[in-house]
């Protein structure tokens, strides 16, 4: 969806058959994919390396990536079957190991900050869905009784500050923002120092997603971490990166730009709805081994969540 316009709100609360339901939607494609690559190989009580080299060029094919269809080879040249390699035996298998893969980065983003707030600094690129993600996870926060304040730190689009003010209007949480090309880290110094009087529990900071000058936002981004060091030493408490999942292995190489330019301390990994690409959430969590906070597979505001890994792993081996 675009990162300009909101969509339409969703329920006060989430049900998990509801939200298993999307889930299973949101990875249809992945699995039918992952699913079509697969198709056709069969093998006896154990794959021949030819079969095993075709299994892992599916792997990857399904975006996956290369360390963690290297790893479920491994797995599954390992495997003695009961019965003669079928489809659905091979997948459960994948979904064995792909299970754990994600299990170590299936970490929820938690509010332990003291003293408050505990600050959480968004980055990803424009068109990422960085903004609307940051009201999903202040609903998040919301759900869970904790107080939520934004900061409207990317100054450099007027875009980014007026959504971020329609999302603070319909979620009802106050908004620090500035003018447009104003300094981002003043907004940022108002926003924690608002935050700490009014006893807020969580202040989740918007940020550019400027990458055509690397140098510029490292800048950037150093001066708002001096900046938060005077009001609260511990700040940043979090560097979530934003990911598109439509972007498959590119979501990747941004995993390695932002590591080095921010810091980045966790992902949340956006739009695995209708993609085909959703493997690039298991080649994210073996080759980079980050905390995935949580994944979003709808439009709705309650379509970002925590993730169940043994669940995902199921639905994207089509085996659910």
């Amino acid at each position: 969806m675009s990162d300009t316009t909101p969509p339409a709100g969703g329920s006060a609360t989430t049900q998990d058959g509801d939200w298993s339901d999307r889930l299973f939607g949101g990875f249809r494609k992945t699995s039918e994919r992952l699913s079509g690559n697969l198709a056709g190989i069969v093998g006896g009580n154990r794959l021949t390396d030819a079969q095993l080299d075709d299994l892992e060029d599916a792997l990857i094919i399904s975006d996956l990536g290369p360390r963690a269809a290297a790893r479920i080879r491994e797995r599954l040249a390992e495997e003695r079957f009961e019965r003669d390699a079928d489809e659905r035996a091979i997948m459960e298998v994948v979904a064995r190991e792909i299970a754990d893969i994600l299990r170590p980065v299936a970490k929820p983003l938690d509010i332990v900050a003291f003293p408050r707030p505990q600050v959480i600094l968004t980055i990803g690129v424009n068109g990422s869905g960085k903004t609307t993600t940051i009201a999903k996870l202040a609903h998040l926060f919301q759900e869970q009784d904790y107080a939520v304040m934004l900061a409207a730190g990317d100054t450099f689009r007027a875009a980014a500050i007026g959504q971020l003010a329609v999302w603070a209007d319909r979620l009802e949480v106050p908004i620090v923002k500035g003018p447009e090309g104003g300094d981002p880290a003043s907004v940022v110094f108002d926003a924690v120092k608002d935050a700490t009087e009014d006893g807020t529990d969580v202040l989740i900071v918007d940020t550019a997603g400027r990458l055509q000058n690397k140098r510029e936002l490292m800048d950037e981004l150093a001066k708002i971490r001096r900046v938060l060091g005077r009001l609260n030493p511990a700040a940043p408490h979090d560097v979530v990166l934003v990911l598109d999942a439509t972007n498959g292995q590119n979501a990747l190489a941004q995993i390695e730009t932002f590591k080095e330019v921010a810091g980045v301390t966790g992902l949340v990994m956006t739009k695995l709805d209708g993609t085909a690409r959703g493997g690039v959430l298991v080649a994210a969590a073996e080759q980079y081994g980050l905390p995935i906070h949580a994944i979003g597979v709808g439009e709705k505001i309650d379509d970002l969540r925590p993730f169940d890994p043994d669940l995902v792993a199921r639905v994207i081996a089509g085996i659910a």
